[in-house]
This record gives structure tokens, C-alpha cells and sequence, in this order.
């Protein structure tokens, strides 16, 4: 089988198809695009620690191909450089504070609100892969070899965003970037061609660690490093099972993702808003009560998020996630009767029954602790009244 023979462009030529790279990917839609070489070896020893240290929890496939994750050369044979781009997600009337203050409503991670990201941005760096074909087309050259992956493949997206210059890692592990804070979505295109590289932006954390402080089960251990196995994110969306006793709590009413160390972060503070309509907040996700949410069944489940990155944890992982938040709301009857009745019906198993069960306990400690408080209320406004008053 013949190889692939990379077309041969002269050096002008090269710094004149990045230009036009950069335009064309401005033109589909993407915020930023930058270009790196595949010299990952930096990242391999981190990246071994934390798989050794179990960081990656259930996440099977992070170990799965190795050292792969960090060369994209192998990945995609006779890769030499990586088009690494950026998409801006942040919606418009966001609500963080309306969400997170009222335990009643559930709060969703604000990349996931709208349409799933994965597919829209593999077909714009794929058109962007056409359009660099058609140019070297034009002048008579072979066509290059690319590929496009969104997060959905071995390779490490945010090393070689930050090496391509569209931002530096945070504390959290996020890339961060003067412009768009962390809310942006990356997509990279392999590709056989030696464009030139652009240089990476220099950190600017400094002392903060903002994000550190806010992890609300404590998951980033260490700067830069982040044990997925506490993180809100891994266990609404990416644990398979029950959701561990000692973080129910702490998750509050986050029944999918969590932005809590973005919300902090002080570069997010100028963060603009999507172009992209289809990532705006679907209406029936934009304010949602608990009790609405936990009423869905299966097909009003799939109906509510057809075309949503939500979908892939099922129906029943959705009723684990809410059944949490429901334990963590203030005492209502109205919970109680949602997850008795949840509880009997044909729609859960073993795995949502615990939960359910958790959260009908944590129901009757709140309504406790709200009776215990009444009592001290009257006992203070009754003491030294008249017998007979």
C-alpha cells in the first residue's frame, strides 16, 4: 500500500497558509485558532503519576492507549503539526447565582445546556481541513493528511491548546485565556504539514488559588492537578454506580457538572458571550426546578435532551443525580411524596433506590432539625410570659 507522500511547500508559502488557516477558522465560527508542533514528552510523566495515583477513577480509557494521549504522531502517523482551536460557550443569562442559591432548582454545568458540542465542532474542523485540501489543490499540490478530534480520542487537548498559545493551564487544569476566561470548548486538527508554530502565553495565576478554595469536595489536591475521583463533574457524569456517602452532600444541587472553580476564577470576569446560538441555554434547562426534573420519565428524558451532551448518562443516572439534590433540599412534603412515588415505580433500580432512600433520610434529618429550631423559637419568645398568658 503506498504512503502518503506530505505536500511541499516552501516556508513563505507555509507562513502564508497559517494566515489564512487562522482567517478561514474565524470564519467557521471559532474564536481563536493557534498551531504546535506534537512534542508532548513534557506531559508524560505527569500524566503517568496521575493515572498511577488512580486520579482517573472509573475512567478506563485514559489508561487504555497509554502514552499515546501525549503524541499525536502516533495517534495520526505523519502528523507534524496540531491546528488546536477555540469555541466561546458561555450563554447568555447564565443565572450561576439564581441556580446555585435556591437549592429548590438544579443547577446545570453551562456547557451542557444547549446543543452537544462534540459533533458541531468535529464538522467545522473538518470543513477547515477542506479548505486547506482546496488550497494546496489550487497550487498543484498533493492533498494533506488531517484529522479532526474533539475530545474524543486519546490525545492531551489542553497541553497543546496551551502550547499552540490559546491560553495557559490554570490551577484547576482548565485553560485559561485573557479574553475568554475558561468557557470555551477546544477541538484540534492533525495534520501532515509543517506550518509554523505560534508561542505559548506565559501563566498568570500567580498566587491565586481561588479555584483551589472553591472546589466544593475539595478535588483539585494540588495545583494544576485534579483527583477526578472527588470532582462533581466525574461523579454526576462520569461514575457508572452509586455516588459515594461522603460527597452527597457537598454536591449540593448539581445534578450535572459542576463550574464552581470557574465561577471564581477572576479572568472568567471578562469572558464574552457565545455566537453560537445552538450552545444558548435550552428553556426547559435554563431555571429548572427539582421536582420538575425528577418527574421526567424515560421518553420525556430523552425528548428534553435530544441533541444534548446530558444524554449520555441515561435516565437513571439523571434520577441518581436529582435524587441527591432532592436530599439536599429543605425539608417538603412535596419531596417526600416525588421520591416515595419515584421509589415505587418501574423506572429505577437497586443503584437509584440507594440514593433515593439517602435522600429520603436526609428529608426527615431536615425536618427534624426544622422542629427542633421551632421549639427553641417558641421556648425563647414564651420564657418569662405569665403562667396564665
Amino acid at each position: 500500500m503506498p504512503t502518503h507522500s506530505p505536500a511541499q511547500l516552501t516556508t513563505t508559502q507555509l507562513q502564508e497558509l497559517a494566515l489564512k488557516i487562522k482567517e478561514w477558522g474565524k470564519a467557521l465560527g471559532f474564536a481563536q485558532i493557534g498551531i504546535c508542533d506534537t512534542d508532548l514528552s513534557k506531559e508524560e510523566a505527569k500524566l503517568q503519576t496521575w493515572l498511577d495515583k488512580g486520579y482517573h477513577g472509573e475512567m478506563a480509557y485514559m489508561e487504555t492507549h497509554g502514552m499515546m494521549r501525549a503524541r499525536p504522531h502516533e495517534l495520526h502517523p505523519g502528523t507534524q503539526r496540531v491546528i488546536s482551536a477555540r469555541m466561546d460557550y458561555l450563554p447568555p443569562d447564565a443565572g450561576f447565582a439564581t441556580n446555585l442559591s435556591d437549592p429548590n432548582l438544579a443547577y446545570i454545568s453551562r456547557y451542557a445546556g444547549g446543543r452537544d458540542y462534540h459533533k458541531m465542532i468535529r464538522n467545522r474542523l473538518k470543513k477547515l481541513g477542506q479548505q486547506i485540501e482546496a488550497e494546496l489543490d489550487s497550487l498543484g499540490l498533493a492533498k494533506p493528511n488531517f484529522r479532526p478530534f474533539v475530545d474524543s480520542a486519546p490525545i492531551l487537548e489542553r497541553p497543546l491548546a496551551d502550547k499552540a498559545g490559546l491560553g495557559w493551564t490554570g490551577k484547576h487544569s482548565l485553560l485559561l485565556n485573557h479574553q475568554a476566561g475558561s468557557w470555551f470548548f477546544l477541538g484540534e486538527l492533525l495534520i501532515d504539514l509543517a506550518l509554523p508554530v505560534d508561542v505559548p502565553i506565559k501563566e498568570e495565576c500567580n498566587t491565586c488559588v481561588a479555584c483551589i478554595k472553591s472546589c466544593p469536595t475539595n478535588a483539585i489536591v494540588e495545583p494544576y492537578v485534579v483527583d477526578g475521583r472527588r470532582c462533581i463533574s466525574y461523579l454526576t457524569i462520569e461514575l457508572q454506580g452509586a455516588i459515594p456517602e461522603e460527597f452527597r452532600q457537598q454536591i449540593g444541587n448539581r445534578i450535572y457538572g459542576c463550574d464552581d472553580c470557574q465561577l471564581v476564577c477572576p479572568v472568567n470576569s471578562r469572558a464574552p458571550l457565545t455566537q453560537e446560538h445552538d450552545f444558548h441555554t435550552r428553556d426547559p434547562l435554563k431555571h429548572p426546578e427539582l421536582l420538575t426534573l425528577f418527574s421526567w420519565n424515560e421518553a420525556e428524558f430523552l425528548s428534553y435532551t435530544e441533541g444534548s451532551a446530558i444524554r449520555r448518562i441515561g435516565h437513571k443516572r439523571w434520577l441518581r443525580n436529582i435524587a441527591v439534590a432532592l436530599g439536599n433540599a429543605p425539608h417538603s412534603e412535596k419531596i417526600i411524596n416525588a421520591l416515595t412515588h419515584r421509589r415505587n415505580s418501574d423506572e429505577v433500580d437497586e443503584m437509584v433506590i440507594e440514593h433515593i432512600d439517602w435522600a429520603l433520610d436526609q428529608q426527615l434529618n431536615h425536618k427534624q432539625q426544622t422542629n427542633r429550631k421551632t421549639q427553641r423559637v417558641i421556648r425563647a419568645v414564651t420564657k418569662g410570659l405569665p403562667r396564665d398568658a
